[in-house]
């Protein structure tokens, strides 16, 4: 409007908590994944598993069920441990990594390529905000196929088994808690690094199974021509099994981890080592997102 009309008058509403701010950015981008059918239905599909883990759980304690089904003598059908719960993250950790190639690549890549990330940062908006209200997007959805289904299996289990169960699984709580959060963590902020750097999403997409699949390829190789096992710090199922055995079983682990991440026998390297390359990756996606969340963008 013209100046000269005086009609302007600043915003004198109330506004938003400094510290949530970051939240406004996820509502609006959830409003944009709720019109994807397809997304819906992959993401209501991903519940089944934990769905048929809870149906077990509760017919291993429902005798009139055991009755119905024949079952009388069987004392269990699976054996509810750690290995049943690290077989369920393991699961679900997958269909995370679907979700967040589907998803992940168009958080950043979109506002880059219309250059509208001068508009976000224009208005009271940092760039750790922005990052952080992305990142929250992804975290929220696949925090809610991971660990929490196996904390609620766990309640259920602790429910139906007694206390002396529960207090005999505490490591599948930190188990399921820790282990999720690395995973997630991880691949939210690939996701989103890839997003900033490919432009193009179905290239970004890609590129975060090749992180994955190819690059454990490229280790193998290391391995077999060089003669030793450190190729598979290449391997990122290979370093989240080794760090999942270490959370769930301890020093004496009876499994060699979960199901799409299984360590080899033979294949096993310190798991400190581990837990620096996962937060090695972390870290340089985190780099990677700065360099490119900017205000402006100088084209030499």
């Amino acid at each position: 409007m013209a100046v000269y009309k005086k009609t302007y008058r600043p915003y004198e509403g109330p506004l938003t908590a400094s510290w949530s701010r970051f939240l406004v950015i996820r509502r609006y981008a959830f409003e944009d994944l709720q019109r994807s059918r397809f997304l819906t239905i992959f993401y209501l599909a991903s519940f089944i598993y934990p769905l048929i883990c809870a149906l077990i759980i509760w017919v291993e304690h429902n005798a009139s069920a055991l009755k119905l089904l024949n079952l009388e003598q069987a004392t269990r059908l699976i054996a509810v441990d750690s290995g049943f719960y690290m077989t369920l993250l393991g699961w679900q950790s997958m269909m995370a990594l679907f979700l967040a190639a589907f998803i992940g690549p168009g958080q950043v890549s979109p506002d880059l390529t219309n250059n509208a990330l001068s508009l976000y940062l224009a208005r009271p908006f940092s760039r750790s905000e922005y990052v952080l209200g992305k990142l929250s997007v992804l975290l929220t959805l696949l925090s809610l196929m991971t660990w929490v289904p196996g904390l609620l299996l766990y309640a259920l289990q602790s429910y139906l088994e007694g206390w002396d169960w529960a207090t005999a699984h505490t490591r599948i709580v930190t188990g399921t808690f820790f282990g999720g959060w690395i995973w997630i963590l991880l691949i939210a902020l690939l996701a989103l690094a890839l997003s900033a750097w490919v432009k193009w999403r179905p290239a970004a997409g890609a590129l975060l199974f090749g992180i994955f699949f190819v690059a454990s390829g490229f280790g193998a190789a290391i391995n077999v021509v060089q003669d030793t096992k450190w190729g598979y710090l290449l391997n990122v199922s290979n370093l989240i099994g080794s760090v999942w055995v270490q959370l769930f079983e301890g020093d004496d682990p009876a499994n060699n981890g979960a199901v799409f991440f299984r360590v080899a026998p033979g294949s096993e390297i310190p798991v400190w080592v581990c837990w620096t390359m996962l937060v090695l990756l972390c870290v340089v996606c985190l780099y990677m997102l700065s360099r490119k969340i900017r205000g402006a963008e100088v084209v030499r």
